[in-house]
C-alpha cells in the first residue's frame, strides 16, 4: 500500500520524538493544520511539504519521497559524482585529498563505499589487503574494511575501539535516516561479522572518540598512531552532495608522521 503523505509525516515527527505542537512551533504553523495533513483532512502544498520537512530535518532523499507521497514532483537531484554538473565540486574534493598526502583521505557515500582516495590512503590500504580480497573485489567500503575479518581489522590493534566507534556513527546515521534501506542492509551484513555484535552490545557512552576517533595500525613490525576527522558537505542542495562524507587521517605520533612522510608506506 503506498505511503500516503500523512502518515509520512507522522512518522517523521515521531522518529525525532517531536509532538505536533512541537512541529508547530518550530515551522510557525497551527497545531490545527499539523494535525490535519496527519490525517488527511487538509492537502499540503509544493511549499508547506519542504517547510516542514526542514523543520524536521528530514534528509533530500526522503524530502522527494515526502513531496512525491503529496502528489508532487521531486526537488532534489541526484547528480553523479562524475558527471559534468558536479566537475567543480570533485575538482575540489579531488585537490583536498592531493593536498592531504602524504596522510590518507578519502571521500565515502552514504553507504560507506569510497567513491574517491588519495595516493596515500590506497596505498596505505593496499598494504594490508590484496585488491583480490573479497572485501575489495567490487570496490573499497569504509565499514566492511573496518569490521570484516579478511579486512584491515587484523592490522587495527585497538580493534573493538575503533570497531564501536564505527557502529556508533552507523546507528547515528540510521537514526538520521531511519527508512534508508541501503543502510539498514550494511548494518545487517556487519552485524553478521565474528564479534560485532558483542561489540555493538558494549555498554556505550559518550567518549572524545566521537569526534577524534583513533586508530592503532600494526603492519608487520611497524606500528602507525593515526586518528580520523569527518567533515559533510554543508547546505548541499544535490542528493549525492549531501550523503558524501570527507574523512581525513592525521599522525598521532611524531613516529607515525615520519613514517608516512618518509614513503615506507
Amino acid at each position: 500500500m503506498p505511503i500516503t503523505y500523512g502518515s509520512a509525516l507522522k512518522d517523521w515527527r515521531s522518529t525525532r520524538r517531536m509532538s505536533q505542537l512541537d512541529l508547530a512551533t518550530a515551522a510557525e504553523v497551527s497545531q490545527r493544520h499539523v494535525s490535519f495533513l496527519e490525517t488527511g483532512r487538509a492537502k499540503p502544498s509544493r511549499e508547506m511539504v519542504i517547510h516542514l520537512a526542514i523543520a524536521l530535518k528530514v534528509p533530500l532523499r526522503e524530502r522527494n519521497d515526502m513531496l512525491t507521497a503529496a502528489g508532487f514532483a521531486t526537488e532534489y537531484p541526484e547528480t553523479q559524482l562524475g558527471e559534468p554538473a558536479l566537475d567543480q565540486v570533485r575538482g575540489i574534493l579531488e585537490t583536498v585529498l592531493r593536498s592531504h598526502e602524504p596522510f590518507p583521505a578519502i571521500v565515502v557515500d552514504r553507504r560507506w563505499d569510497v567513491v574517491l582516495a588519495n595516493d596515500a590512503a590506497m596505498k596505505f590500504t593496499l598494504s594490508m589487503i590484496d585488491p583480490s580480497n573479497p572485501v575489495a573485489v567490487d570496490g573499497m567500503n569504509a565499514l566492511r574494511l573496518i569490521l570484516h575479518p579478511e579486512g584491515v581489522r587484523k592490522n587495527i590493534v585497538n580493534w573493538e575501539q575503533v570497531a564501536a566507534a564505527a557502529l556508533r556513527r552507523l546507528e547515528h546515521e540510521l537514526e538520521a535516516r531511519p527508512t534508508d534501506a541501503a543502510l539498514q542492509v550494511l548494518r545487517d551484513e556487519v552485524l553478521g561479522y565474528p564479534d560485532v555484535p558483542e561489540v555493538r552490545r558494549a555498554p556505550a557512552r559518550p567518549t572524545a572518540d566521537d569526534l577524534l576517533v583513533p586508530f592503532h595500525y600494526r603492519i608487520g613490525s611497524v606500528d602507525l598512531k593515526l586518528f580520523s576527522t569527518i567533515a559533510t558537505i554543508g547546505e548541499a542542495h544535490d542528493i549525492t552532495l549531501e550523503e558524501l562524507r570527507l574523512e581525513t587521517f592525521f599522525a598521532a605520533d611524531a613516529a607515525t608522521e615520519e613514517l608516512l612522510r618518509s614513503g615506507v608506506l
